[in-house]
């Protein structure tokens, strides 16, 4: 359910009237609509009625209350969502990403050292899988129909999209889809789901919301899948749904009691590394907990309801500022706004943090780091945090990028070398694609005794996984926070 939000293209055909929105730079921003921080008090999910479709037993089974679940541990939430311009590291913008039916823009993402479980599949998980492989080849016809439903039939929701849909349509009912397809996978689901519902405060989600884009899903399902729909079929579906939608509303409840859904932060300083990739810092308008390794969602004054991700660059600061490192790729709304546009006194929005990608100090494993582009930024804050807490183990920083113009920060990571003797930084330079960075490690090592993470653009962090498993790290091991390879890993 990441629908107004994040991962897909920045291409220019999603979101933004030219009238500013809720924000104009510069100036403290008004909510947008339906964004109100009112309390969801814990709120039960109604009854499901599919669309065109009478009320029956099974609707009030649906109002059954779920088992109770544990909340995830942030620092093991991982979003996910995907990561990285076409040179980047994890959350950024992703300039012509194309999309793909059924895979997820989650926040968090599915770990990709929990496998799913070995038991049987349920007769619901049974059923929902059926009818996603029957209406796969036809998910574009799906995507459509579900969104007419659910904007003629509540078109007071259609405010808290972007007002293109063209790149973004898909992200609701792919995450949805995603979820329903790993529904008895307890421990993988119940960690992604609730992490989702926490970032979908920012857009204004409420709990009277959920059973209105559970009736168009299914409608959207019946509609599409109607040679193999029956009342099983659609019992399971209602039972399924209600079970994602509950721990969504239960999480939001629960975090609602802890931190705001959004921040405003005002940008203080813009620093142009190259011309085409800035590093910028902000302060939030109150306290912004997270940890070394993480990423955020951010909305500029430009581009209302579009939301990008982006990694922290440094450990948490004792003046509470936080660092990005931003490059504008091209058709990049988002990117191209935060490095072109943005100028100190404007005011940006932050979502919750997310992502998995941190240190474990209660082991002395080394850290084998591998940052790509503006990857480099989650790998200096993770540098930061082993210094912080006055560690001696061996981290290892390979830091790949096409030019020797790219490697934009090496500055800083050589200073850093220069301070922590248990620190080595080697560059990676691939101006002639002879050395691909996740290969440079093979020429080092043994890393039998390291922890491995992996911060890049998709195809690098796909390459950097298969080579690390290839010398012997295992999965458990290795962390990062792409979309595309933490779906892969348990589909």
């Amino acid at each position: 359910m990441d629908a107004p939000t994040t991962t897909s293209a920045d291409n220019g055909t999603s979101g933004g009237n030219g009238e500013g929105g809720w924000f104009t730079p510069r100036r403290q921003p008004e909510p947008p609509v339906g964004g109100e921080q009112e309390p969801t008090g814990g709120s039960r999910l109604a009854a499901l009625r599919p669309v065109g479709r009478p009320a029956t037993d099974n609707g009030k089974a649906a109002q059954k209350r779920i088992s109770p679940v544990a909340e995830a541990d942030p620092a093991d939430a991982a979003n996910t969502e995907a990561r990285a311009d076409t040179t980047n590291a994890s959350p950024t913008d992703a300039p012509g990403e194309t999309t793909t039916p059924y895979q997820p823009d989650p926040q968090p993402l599915l770990p990709e050292q929990r496998s799913a479980p070995s038991h049987p599949a349920s007769p619901d998980a049974v059923r929902v899988r059926r009818t996603m492989a029957e209406v796969a080849p036809i998910a574009d016809k799906v995507t459509s129909y579900f969104y007419a439903l659910l904007f003629v039939r509540h078109p007071d929701l259609r405010p808290l999209f972007p007002a293109a849909m063209d790149t973004q349509r898909d992200r609701l009912l792919k995450a949805l889809l995603t979820a329903a397809e790993h529904i008895d996978n307890t421990e993988v689901l119940v960690a992604y789901l609730q992490n989702l519902g926490r970032g979908h405060r920012k857009y204004g989600t409420r709990p009277e919301h959920y059973p209105a884009v559970g009736e168009c899903l299914i409608g959207s399902l019946s509609q599409h899948a109607s040679a193999i729909w029956d009342e099983e079929t659609e019992a399971a579906w209602v039972r399924t749904y209600t079970t994602i939608s509950q721990i969504m509303i239960d999480a939001a409840a629960a975090d609602e009691l802890l931190a705001p859904a959004w921040w405003h932060a005002e940008v203080v300083s813009h620093d142009l590394r190259t011309p085409d990739v800035a590093v910028i810092t902000v302060r939030p308008d109150q306290p912004y907990p997270f940890l070394a390794g993480q990423y955020t969602s951010l909305e500029t004054p430009w581009w209302p309801r579009i939301w990008r991700h982006y990694s922290f660059a440094s450990a948490p600061r004792s003046d509470g500022l936080l660092s990005f490192h931003v490059k504008a790729v091209p058709a990049g709304w988002v990117s191209n706004a935060l490095v072109h546009h943005a100028r100190p006194g404007d005011i940006i929005r932050l979502g919750p943090p997310s992502g998995s990608m941190t240190v474990d100090h209660t082991t002395d494993s080394g850290l084998l780091c591998l940052g790509g582009g503006t990857g480099i930024a989650p790998i200096k804050a993770l540098v930061e945090d082993v210094a912080e807490h006055g560690e001696r183990r061996p981290v290892e920083v390979f830091y790949g990028a096409r030019t020797d113009h790219d490697l934009y920060d090496i500055d800083t990571m050589l200073r850093l070398q220069q301070i922590h003797p248990w620190l080595a930084v080697r560059p990676i330079v691939d101006q002639q694609a002879h050395v691909q960075l996740p290969d440079a490690i093979r020429e080092y090592g043994p890393w039998n005794e390291f922890d491995a993470y992996l911060s890049g653009p998709p195809g690098m962090i796909r390459s950097g996984v298969h080579t690390l498993r290839d010398i012997g790290i295992p999965s458990e091991r290795i962390r990062h926070d792409s979309v595309e390879e933490l779906v892969a890993a348990v589909d």
